[in-house]
């Protein structure tokens, strides 16, 4: 069995970290070098640094904001937001990124995913999925969750493993901020579609939350953010709740 990941995630909006519901009332929460240093010393995994605003926007990610994140971190960071040609995601990993996360440019030029993968290896490209359902599937998003898009979500993510994903972020916008849980049914869908790791992500709002997902689900690791945010939870403390659970992790 594979020890489970948890890796808080940082939103990042004109530099400065932000949180918000179902991807809309964006408050400010802090400094995304600090934060990331903060947990990285609570035992975090790895770190996401999203620029959320950089697609709907037409401008590239905040590189240096990530390479201030980066200097104080020994972790993996995966940096997304504004990535949209192999050349961005160059720029990115040499400002320090481990890995890069594309959305928007991946559903719009899907040959983005296997030019990244065959340059810089597949264990460097995240494709990050936003997903609401409807009815009995789930259309994927794209812009931050502003545009939607007529494809299915689970299908999306086994073609992008098909191109050359080397691990799928998906964050149901349904649960995003909420804190009632993860959407149990989209993960189980999409992590039995892939062979790849696939990283929840949205409605954390405890402990319990990141168990269920990552047993009742394929998935891989466990983004949340508002716990950590605003010091509910510590990385550490989901690590012990999970260890008495039995869930081997890192």
């Amino acid at each position: 069995m594979l020890t489970k990941r948890i890796i808080p995630c940082l939103d990042v909006k004109n530099g400065i970290t932000v949180k918000g519901v179902r991807f809309v009332d964006l408050q400010d929460v802090g400094d995304p070098p600090e934060m990331a240093a903060a947990y990285e010393r609570q035992g975090a995994d790895e770190i996401v640094f999203l620029d959320i605003s950089a697609s709907a926007e037409g401008r590239k990610t905040l590189m240096n904001v990530v390479e201030r994140t980066a200097q104080r971190l020994f972790v993996p960071l995966t940096v997304g937001g504004g990535i949209r040609t192999k050349e961005d995601m160059r720029t990115a990993l040499n400002a320090g990124a481990d890995k890069v996360s594309v959305n928007t440019i991946a559903v719009q030029r899907p040959d983005v995913i296997s030019e990244g993968a065959e340059d810089f290896g597949r264990q460097c490209v995240v494709v990050a999925i936003d997903a609401k359902r409807e009815g009995k599937s789930w259309k994927v998003y794209t812009h931050g969750g502003r545009k939607r898009t007529d494809i299915d979500a689970i299908e999306w993510a086994a073609r992008a493993e098909g191109l050359g994903a080397g691990e799928i972020l998906l964050t149901s916008m349904d649960a995003d901020g909420t804190k009632d849980g993860y959407d149990i049914p989209l993960t189980a869908r999409v992590a039995d579609a892939v062979k790849i790791p696939v990283i929840a992500s949205g409605g954390c709002g405890k402990a319990q939350h990141i168990y269920e997902v990552l047993t009742q689900t394929g998935a891989e690791a466990a983004l949340a953010a508002s716990i950590f945010h605003y010091g509910e939870l510590t990385v550490q403390q989901v690590k012990d709740y999970l260890i008495d659970k039995g869930v081997l992790v890192r």
